[in-house]
């Protein structure tokens, strides 16, 4: 292999070319593409790029050779292995790890350590708890075990993870915004359009204390939770986030981060996209000033009786493209008609008091036929299993506004208008029937005058949001959390916050093209074996997805032998070393 310097323009493009016989005749290839100048310079943080480059042709040419050659393994079928010795090593930490060290934790790690004044390694603790937090998910204890599974061990104690959990909760804003300041050399950020959602995390414990507090659980679980608000950018990658007592309306969770966010990251000119949940006046105000704006999902059953009667008259509506006036009552439910998304919109005036400023406000509300069939059919397997419901009356309890127990109507009185002897549970049919009216209306709010379809595509973004806490509560099994220590707790939202961070990067890079399960079950299994002293053999399936790991990369793990020195090899290239 060789390199290759092409100029284009202003600016020259590195590239290692490699040669290949084709129908008898040898040709040049690209084998890689290393970019401009400048970005070598910033990808790998070298001051001369050239000199890298070549070096880096150096190392990919030794590592071939090395590669080329076979070799005979003595094995004995009468000897046993020794004892205690590790045969196997997970290696898919170094897809993991290349992110991380260019988003610049390393040094992050080491400026927060010249601050403290500590001994022991930061960057090592940091980068097994994120690691472990994405390969195999458990508590801290765990986690230093096993960490000894990686090919590169670990360089601390126990007691030093627990240390080093209050120093990080303590430079939680530090880290926050020097990891997006690194993030736009390794990811185009799209901080144009911020979508925040609030959710929360449960504790394995019955008694509050600090920021464990009873609050309204999503799991609907008797134990204390915390608050976890996160932004996330509109390509979908985590840019913030904040930790607050479980007690707290997650409305008040909302503008302190923004606020955050303007002062440590230097952003303020972006559209707020919320749910229902967080689109109170206040933070509708609070984004209806400067260069801020907000998207927040508008509930239509909440509507005064004025907009709830217009949002719910069939005339009126238009179509994307269209000059007509629709009235959907008189619109069949056709295959064609179900991909078609009608919409209404209306001026509403209001004033802001305390900026002495105008708060005026667009009311979009849409309407779609495929909607209207996908409400209705939840609706029914609701039915259906409140029917079952009705058959365990012990069983139905508190009732919540999603939950299908709200089918259920109980009375005491028969149909002559005699005390029961005992309650009678019935399907309460006016609840069906008043539900059934919003079937297929959706509607936002916006101080935004753009074209309503552009603001109902920023708004259904929202639910990557959504899929990151799904990740982290399913995926990365962020709950239950065993921590007592407020500062503890906030470390260990950290790391579940990077871990995520990294997870997402990497998904991009990946091209979207795997599910999130493929992703980190194929980490968890990338394993290698040792062969004697001779070096590692792959112990994992080669797949599509592993060869889309591999050429992200830059370097292959998957060849049927590698030695102690290619395995370091692959190490220091994560490390852009």
């Amino acid at each position: 292999m060789r390199l290759s310097i092409r100029p284009s323009g202003s600016k020259e493009f590195f590239y290692v070319l490699g040669n290949i016989t084709k129908n008898g005749k040898s040709t040049s290839v690209i084998v890689e593409k290393l970019g401009t100048a400048d970005d070598i310079i910033r990808k790998y943080h070298c001051k001369d790029p050239e000199a890298w480059a070549r070096k880096h042709v150096g190392e990919l040419n030794q590592e071939k050779k090395e590669q080329k050659h076979k070799v005979l393994v003595p094995l004995s079928t009468n000897s046993t292995v020794p004892l205690n010795q590790q045969n196997s090593v997970n290696i898919g930490y170094l897809f993991l790890q290349q992110i991380y060290y260019r988003l610049g934790l390393p040094y992050i790690c080491r400026k927060i350590s010249e601050r403290h004044g500590f001994e022991y390694d930061m960057d090592s603790i940091l980068s097994r708890l994120i690691y472990g937090r994405i390969l195999f998910p458990s508590s801290k204890l765990s986690c230093y075990e096993q960490s000894s599974d990686l090919y590169e061990k670990p360089c601390f104690d126990l007691h030093q993870i627990y240390r080093a959990l209050s120093v990080i909760a303590e430079e939680s804003g530090f880290i926050q915004s020097q990891l997006y300041k690194r993030s736009e050399n390794v990811v185009k950020r799209q901080t144009g359009v911020l979508y925040y959602d609030c959710t929360n995390y449960f504790f394995e414990t019955e008694e509050e204390e600090g920021l464990k507090k009873y609050g309204p659980s999503k799991e609907h679980r008797p134990t204390p939770i915390v608050q976890m608000g996160l932004f996330m950018d509109h390509s979908g990658i985590p840019l913030a986030f904040s930790i607050h007592e479980g007690n707290n309306s997650e409305q008040n969770t909302l503008t302190p981060l923004e606020r955050q966010i303007i002062s440590d990251f230097g952003i303020s000119k972006f559209i707020v996209c919320t749910d229902a949940g967080l689109s109170s006046d206040d933070n509708r105000k609070f984004n209806n000033f400067g260069s801020r704006c907000f998207i927040t999902t508008q509930s239509v059953k909440k509507l005064n009786d004025s907009l709830k009667a217009w949002a719910l008259s069939p005339k009126g509506w238009h179509l994307e493209d269209s000059s007509k006036v629709f009235d959907i009552s008189k619109t069949e439910d056709t295959p064609e008609n179900r991909r078609l998304v009608f919409y209404k919109q209306q001026f509403i005036e209001g004033y802001d008091e305390k900026r002495d400023i105008e708060f005026n406000q667009n009311l979009i509300v849409t309407f779609s036929l495929k909607y209207k069939a996908y409400q209705k059919q939840v609706r029914q397997q609701q039915i259906s299993r409140a029917q079952k419901l009705m058959k365990k009356p012990d069983a139905i309890g508190q009732v919540g506004p999603n939950d299908r127990k709200r089918f259920v109507k109980k009375t005491s009185i028969t149909r002559d208008g005699e005390i029961a002897e005992k309650d009678i549970y019935e399907l309460d049919e006016n609840r069906i029937r008043e539900e059934e009216k919003y079937d297929g209306f959706y509607a936002v709010c916006t101080n935004l005058d753009d074209d309503p379809a552009d603001i109902a595509k920023i708004n259904r973004g929202r639910w990557e949001i959504e899929e990151s806490f799904q990740i982290l509560k399913s995926e990365f099994e962020a709950r239950p959390v065993y921590l007592k220590r407020d500062d503890r707790i906030q470390a260990h939202f950290m790391t579940c916050f990077i871990a995520l961070l990294i997870y997402r990067i990497l998904e991009k890079q990946l091209g979207e093209r795997f599910t999130c399960e493929e992703i980190i079950d194929t980490l968890r299994g990338m394993r290698m074996a040792k062969v004697g002293k001779e070096g590692f053999i792959p112990a994992y399936t080669r797949t599509a997805l592993t060869d889309a790991l591999h050429e992200n990369a830059g370097f292959r793990t998957d060849y049927e032998l590698s030695t102690d020195k290619s395995m370091k090899g692959f190490c220091r290239r994560t490390k852009g070393l």
